[in-house]
């Protein structure tokens, strides 16, 4: 049976493509990075507050990429802010990052590279992609992406990195040359996240918009998005909860409820775009048998939730 694709009632279009926020949507950042730190620390017998460790990194997260989407910086990957801000990080709580070795630092570093999935996150993707394109629309870099995506076993059909749209989001580029590359109108695609303002920012680029609950990624004491704070096409407490409510209606566009859309200028196609490239033939049963679908936040220690969109 041929499932029909979901008809978004924002867009009016029949989404093609389901692209998912990774950090803390799709892996839990959090858990994976201070797991990585506290081994870091143990094998230098000191004392480390890991999850403190993890926040207070991931809160430095934002700040390095507003110097680029406002202009005061040159575009610079996810991986090198990382890697910048991970010294402050470092020195705050009691290592000299000069007395570390440089492949120390970037085994430290490329934790963000090595973050397992949520629970229900492989088998959600897997069931999506039946039915539509899945990839990462993340501030991610591709290589940093697809080393995720090996490492979790994420079942992407395409990555595109931030180095190949040059912005972060929530810029309306972030979004807008996504959907170019994969060829396809904005409201064809539907940015899945746990973050209410990376949607918003979606919405108004002309994307459809999902949000999964994630209340824990900031840990047990998070306030922010623990509920869709908007209209959002759909809301479901899984992956796999979002799987089943993306499998009806037709193809093609009809006239939306939205009064207008953002047009993208011509960007180019992605000649370098990652279609399963590298990752375990396994990982791609649909692939293998030939009906493959088309290639197509943080806050300081203590804190308990994200202060702006997306990751």
């Amino acid at each position: 049976m041929t499932i029909q694709p979901y008809r978004s009632p924002s867009t009016g279009c029949g989404i093609r493509a389901v692209l998912f926020d990774t950090f803390g949507t799709v892996v839990d950042w959090r858990t994976g990075v201070a797991r990585q730190a506290a081994a870091f620390a143990a094998t230098r017998g000191q004392h480390l507050d890991a999850e403190a460790f993890a926040d207070d990194w991931r809160a430095l997260y934002q700040p390095a990429m507003e110097a680029i989407r406002s202009g005061s910086r040159e575009f610079a990957t996810l991986d090198t802010l990382h890697r910048e801000n991970l010294d402050q990080v470092l020195r705050h709580h009691g290592f000299d990052p000069d007395r570390l070795d440089a492949r120390t630092l970037e085994e430290l570093n490329t934790s963000w590279h090595r973050l397992p999935p949520w629970p229900d996150s492989l088998e959600g993707l897997s069931a999506i992609r039946r039915s539509y394109i899945v990839g990462p629309l993340s501030n991610g870099n591709t290589s940093l992406l697809l080393d995720m995506a090996r490492n979790a076993g994420l079942p992407w059909d395409v990555i595109i990195g931030s180095d190949m749209t040059r912005t972060y989001k929530p810029l309306p580029k972030a979004y807008l040359r996504t959907a170019e590359f994969l060829d396809l109108k904005p409201g064809a695609v539907m940015l899945v996240a746990a973050h209410n303002n990376d949607l918003h920012a979606a919405r108004d680029a002309g994307l459809a918009t999902a949000f999964i609950a994630r209340p824990t990624e900031y840990g047990p004491g998070q306030v922010a998005d623990l509920t869709p704070e908007s209209d959002w096409d759909l809301s479901a407490s899984s992956i796999t909860e979002l799987a089943g409510g993306l499998g009806a209606a037709e193809a093609g566009c009809a006239p939306s409820r939205r009064t207008s859309h953002h047009n993208a200028n011509a960007h180019g196609k992605a000649a370098n775009a990652i279609v399963n490239h590298g990752l375990p033939t396994s990982l791609y049963p649909a692939a293998a048998s030939g009906n493959a679908a088309a290639p197509t936040n943080g806050q300081p220690s203590g804190s308990a939730g994200p202060s702006s969109a997306g990751t």
